[in-house]
């Protein structure tokens, strides 16, 4: 399938002649011919590159830029100016910005080809689906060191072992480093006033954990605590902001790889907010099972405490107690101990009430 470029260039020659150059180097072309028409096109096309000059009507290249940066679905793109200005504060300008090259008027055909051609190479590395192992994170670190901008990424990318119950990070620290799980269960908690404990999340292999500290630059709102043995590799603090602001096409995939488990949380305070308790147990489990059921595994089983259980559910430990014990008898799960193993999935995940 042919790249799709987008071309936004308010001069009808330069954008005619460009044009041409770009469709018999076998690239489909989409045109615009302001920086308004061009961002309205680029959202809705989403084109594998954007060329675009910078001094227009309606809404100048720095214009375009800025507004597809702040939209997920095209921050992005990679993107070039094409302009006849050649003063360094402009250049300086659009590469503080996260333009990924600046050509200036009148070109060589070579010059601009070239151009394009490296940029859609180095973006299809990002391209690809993060898979949630070490060896896939790996991958993307040592992809993004190849790049000008990180290659001052460190490689120091120590794993650490935690045993069952030892302590990640404390609610209250200041973080200093990103958390990859590569191996085992870690759950996240606050303490309330009674000192009594609500689960925030539920983390596995293929998770990161730790980031919001690190965002907003302030200490962890939460405590993460391994459920069983824990293997993680952390990514100093550095090299998670330089991840997020130093490249574009680094930072759009960072993001996605982040936010994987964003809908989880969602899901999970609707189902806090309107669901009954019964009906919270029965999405508990499931989501247990969604979160950590091998691939092998005829059913589900997990060990868990019914104080892990209930502050997932947020309710009391005596309610869930009563609820599993309905399950039982209802015949949609089996209780051994602290394991709890589904025997209908089906039944439980579409419970009305």
């Amino acid at each position: 399938m042919k790249k799709r470029i987008l071309l936004i260039e308010d001069n009808p020659d330069v954008r005619e002649n460009t044009a041409e150059i770009l469709e018999l180097a076998d690239y489909a072309v989409e045109t615009a011919e302001n920086g308004k028409v061009g961002l309205e096109k680029a959202r809705m096309i989403k084109p594998d590159l954007i060329v675009c000059d910078i001094m227009m009507p309606e809404l100048d290249g720095f214009g375009v830029l800025y507004m597809l940066g702040k939209d997920v679905d095209t921050a992005g793109i990679p993107f070039i100016f094409l302009t006849a200005k050649t003063e360094k504060v402009d250049f300086r300008k659009g590469m503080t910005m996260g333009a990924d090259d600046y050509i200036t008027k009148p070109f060589e055909e070579m010059e601009l080809l070239n151009a394009i051609e490296t940029r859609l190479l180095k973006s299809e590395k990002f391209k690809k689906a993060f898979a949630g192992t070490s060896d896939s994170l790996n991958e993307f670190l040592d992809d993004a060191r190849s790049l000008e901008d990180l290659k001052n990424l460190s490689d120091d990318r120590k794993t650490r072992s935690f045993k069952k119950k030892e302590i990640l990070y404390h609610e209250g620290d200041f973080p200093n480093a990103l958390y990859f799980i590569k191996s085992g269960k870690v759950k996240t908690f606050k303490m309330n006033q009674d000192g009594k404990e609500y689960i925030t999340g539920l983390y596995k292999e293929g998770d990161f954990i730790g980031y919001m500290g690190l965002l907003e630059e302030n200490t962890y709102k939460d405590t993460a605590t391994a459920l069983e043995p824990v293997e993680a590799i952390t990514i100093p603090k550095q090299d998670f902001l330089s991840l997020l602001y130093n490249n574009r096409e680094v930072a759009g995939k960072f993001i996605r790889m982040l936010s994987s488990n964003i809908m989880e949380k969602e899901e999970q305070l609707l189902s806090l907010a309107y669901n009954t308790v019964r009906k919270r147990v029965a999405e508990a489990l499931m989501f247990l099972q969604k979160k950590y059921m091998q691939e092998n595994q005829a059913a589900f089983q997990m060990a868990i405490s019914r104080d892990d259980l209930a502050s997932i559910v947020g309710t009391a430990t005596e309610s869930v107690i009563r609820t599993l014990s309905d399950f039982k008898e209802e015949g949609l799960i089996e209780i051994q101990g602290r394991d709890i193993k589904i025997i209908n999935a089906d039944k439980l995940e579409h419970l009305r009430f």
